[in-house]
C-alpha cells in the first residue's frame, strides 16, 4: 500500500538542540516499502509510482506482514558513500544489476496498525525490532541526539550530502512538508558564467559555463524574476531555435556535486559577481 511520505523543510544552518536527533541525509531515491497482510511486497517512489519489479532482491527480505517502512534506496561507491548517479542508473535500466541497499529511517505501519501518531523515538524503537541488524540489502539510519553542528562539520569533511534534524517527539505527518523535520544541505559554491538562456519562457533555464570555458550545464533553480529580466535584457550574440547566446555574465552558484559528465548537479543562483 502506498503512503505519501512526510517531507522535509529546509534549514540554512545546522543547530544543536537536545529536542532533536541528527541523521545523515542519504543521497538516493525515497522509497516506501510495504508488506501487506499476506506477505506480498510492494515498493513505491515518493510520487506513487510502483517500482516493485525494478528491485527483485528486495522482495524476500524478512520483514513481517502488515509493515510499511519509509527510507532511502542507495548505491554505495567504493568509499562507502551514497552515489546518486549510480542509483539512478540502476533505477533506469532493467539490465543494471548494481547492488542496492534500502536504508530505512521510519515505520508507518507495524503489525497492520498505523503508528504515525507515536513520537519519533518510539517509532525508532519499533523499527529496531523490525530490522534488528543491518544487512547488505536492508539497514537502518543511525542517529545522534542533538549535536547538529558537529555532525554537519563531519559531513562537510566527508563531502556527503547533508544532515536531517528531527524533533524527538515528532509524529509522522503523511503527505506533509513539516518543520518538525529539517534538512541542511552541504552545498558547494563556485563562480560560473551565464552565456545564454532557453528562449521559451515556460521552459526556463540559463546556459552556464566554467571559468575555463567548459560547459557546466543548465541552471533552472533559485533565479529571482529580477535576475531573469536582467539576463533577458542583454543583447544576443547568436541564437538557435531553442537558445539565445549572450556575452558572458559572471555569477556565483551553489550546487550538490559535479557529475561524472563534468556538469554541476542542481546549480542554483546565489548572486552576481
Amino acid at each position: 500500500m502506498f503512503i505519501s511520505p512526510m517531507l522535509l523543510q529546509k534549514s540554512d544552518q545546522p543547530f544543536d538542540d537536545s529536542n532533536y536527533i541528527t541523521e545523515l541525509k542519504l543521497d538516493g531515491i525515497r522509497l516506501i516499502y510495504s508488506v501487506d497482510d499476506h506477505g506480498k511486497v510492494r515498493l513505491y517512489s515518493r510520487h506513487n509510482n510502483e517500482v516493485t519489479a525494478k528491485f527483485p532482491e528486495l522482495h524476500n527480505i524478512d520483514i513481517s506482514p502488515g509493515t510499511i517502512l519509509d527510507g532511502e534506496l542507495i548505491v554505495s561507491d567504493n568509499a562507502g558513500k551514497p552515489d546518486f548517479e549510480a542509483v539512478m542508473s540502476r533505477f533506469m535500466s532493467s539490465k543494471n544489476k548494481t547492488p542496492i541497499t534500502f536504508v530505512t529511517f521510519d515505520v508507518i505501519e507495524h503489525e497492520s496498525e498505523r503508528v504515525t501518531n507515536l513520537p519519533l523515538l518510539q517509532r525508532k524503537e519499533i523499527l529496531n525490532d523490525i530490522v534488528p541488524f543491518d544487512t547488505p540489502l536492508i539497514a537502518k539510519t543511525q542517529f545522534v541526539e542533538g549535536n547538529g553542528g558537529a555532525y554537519f562539520d563531519a559531513v562537510k569533511t566527508q563531502a556527503l550530502e547533508g544532515i536531517v534534524l528531527k524533533r524527538k517527539d515528532s509524529r509522522y505527518e503523511i503527505g506533509k512538508r513539516s518543520h518538525s523535520w529539517l534538512k541542511v544541505i552541504n552545498y558547494q559554491y563556485i563562480d560560473v558564467y551565464v552565456v545564454g538562456y532557453r528562449k521559451k519562457p515556460k521552459d526556463f533555464g540559463w546556459l552556464i559555463q566554467f571559468e575555463d570555458g567548459h560547459y557546466a550545464g543548465i541552471m533552472e533553480l533559485g533565479v529571482p524574476t529580477k535576475e531573469r529580466a536582467y539576463v533577458y535584457s542583454k543583447s544576443k550574440v547568436s541564437e538557435s531555435n531553442d537558445f539565445a547566446k549572450i556575452e558572458p555574465i559572471k555569477c556565483r552558484v551553489k550546487y550538490r556535486n559535479i557529475t561524472r559528465a563534468g556538469l554541476l548537479r542542481l546549480p542554483s543562483f546565489v548572486e552576481w559577481v
